[in-house]
C-alpha cells in the first residue's frame, strides 16, 4: 500500500473487515480491523468491559497491552445521561484528540465482500449496526478511525497506555456524555474478531484504530465506561 512519489498522501493504517457468525468470517487483510457479528451473536452476554490483553479471552490470545478493567456502572450511576443517540464528536483532552464522528454503515456489497474500509480522512466513524451511546443504550458503541504513517494524525495519539483513567467527551444528538478510559490494549488484527471487546455491554465505548508501533499487524483498542456521578 505504498503510494508512489514523494508528494503522495501518507499511508493510513486502519480498515474494517466484518467477521460475523453465519458466514461473515474471514482472514484479515493488511491494515484491517476484524469485527464480529454486528447484530449480537448468540452466546454473547452483557457484562463488564473487556479484559485487558494480559488476561485475554480463551478463544483468541491478544497481543500484550496495558490497562485495567472496571465493572459496568449501575443504572443509578448514569440515570441522568442524555437519551441514546448517534455520536457526532469525540474528544480526549489528555491525548489532544478532538474529531468529528460520522456514521458508517456497510453496504450489501461490503458485507458480501466482508471488507469495510473507513474513508481516508482524519474523522472518526461510528459503526451503526452496533450500539448507540446514552441512556437506554442496548449495546457497546464502536468508533474507528485511521492511524497514519509519517503524519501526526489524531488517532495516532490513542496508542498510549498512559490514557487509562483519562476522560472522554462524546457529543451526541441529544447531549454530551462523559466516559473514563478503562483500558488501552493491543490486539493482533487476525484475532480481534474473537476478542471479548465484542460482548454486548450497553453504553460502553470502544475506540479502535491501528497501533502506531505496528500499523499493519496490530490494532489499539480503548475501552471506556460512563463516568459516574
Amino acid at each position: 500500500m505504498h503510494a508512489p512519489g514523494p508528494k503522495a498522501a501518507p499511508r493510513r493504517g486502519a480498515g474494517t473487515r466484518w467477521a460475523a457468525a453465519g458466514g461473515l468470517g474471514a482472514v484479515a487483510a493488511v491494515s484491517a480491523v476484524l469485527l464480529t457479528d454486528p447484530w449480537g451473536a448468540e452466546g454473547h452476554e452483557a457484562g463488564p468491559p473487556a479484559a485487558t490483553a494480559t488476561t485475554p479471552a480463551a478463544t483468541a490470545p491478544a497481543a500484550p497491552g496495558t490497562g485495567t478493567a472496571a465493572p459496568a456502572p449501575s443504572p443509578a450511576d448514569t440515570a441522568d445521561r442524555p437519551a441514546a443517540a448517534a455520536p457526532v464528536r469525540l474528544a480526549v483532552e489528555d491525548a489532544r484528540f478532538d474529531v468529528s464522528v460520522l456514521p458508517l454503515t456497510p453496504s450489501e456489497q461490503e458485507l458480501a465482500s466482508e471488507l469495510l474500509v473507513p474513508p481516508d480522512t482524519l474523522d472518526g466513524y461510528w459503526l451503526t449496526p452496533y450500539g448507540m451511546p446514552g441512556e437506554d443504550s442496548e449495546n457497546t458503541t464502536y468508533i474507528t478511525g485511521h492511524s497514519w504513517e509519517d503524519r501526526d494524525a489524531p488517532f495516532n495519539r490513542l496508542s498510549d497506555p498512559g490514557l487509562v483513567g483519562s476522560e472522554i467527551v462524546l457529543e451526541t444528538g441529544t447531549g454530551t456524555l462523559e466516559y473514563v478510559v478503562d483500558s488501552v490494549v493491543t490486539h493482533d488484527k487476525n484475532t480481534l474478531k474473537d476478542s471479548d471487546i465484542w460482548r454486548i455491554v450497553p453504553d460502553r465505548l470502544v475506540i479502535v484504530s491501528c497501533y502506531t508501533e505496528d500499523l499493519w499487524g496490530k490494532n489499539v483498542v480503548l475501552t471506556a465506561s460512563p463516568a459516574q456521578g
